[in-house]
């Protein structure tokens, strides 16, 4: 059996940390279009993974998983049959809203093709 390979995102000392660790949080190709998705409101796994072309329910996952434990997203868990998990920005992660938004305009500015 191989052993699963970790992967430690290092940050460097003598850098900004700051917009190292911003990156470092929000960074990767689906990190801010779950963020982006969840910024209308509250969303399920099933929701999110539709709304969200091109993403493996492996990547979704994991991805939720690390976006809640850096307190981006809450996961609440509603105890009923069949469970439904339900994932919302938290104070946090509404605190990128302005971000993600300039991105945004950015994008529809500058990625127009010609």
């Amino acid at each position: 059996m191989l052993a699963e390979k970790i992967i430690e995102k290092k940050i460097e000392p003598d850098c900004d940390c700051s917009i190292l660790g911003s990156i470092n949080i929000i960074s990767g190709k689906w990190k801010p279009v779950i963020i982006w998705m969840l910024l209308s409101g509250p969303k399920r796994f099933g929701e999110l993974h539709r709304s969200i072309q091109g993403i493996a329910l492996k990547v979704l996952s994991r991805h939720l998983k690390e976006l809640e434990a850096d307190g981006i997203i809450n996961r609440k868990v509603y105890a009923e049959v069949p469970p439904k998990v339900e994932y919302t920005l938290t104070e946090k992660g509404m605190s990128l809203n302005e971000v993600m938004q300039l991105l945004a305009e950015w994008g529809r500015k500058n990625l127009v093709a010609e």
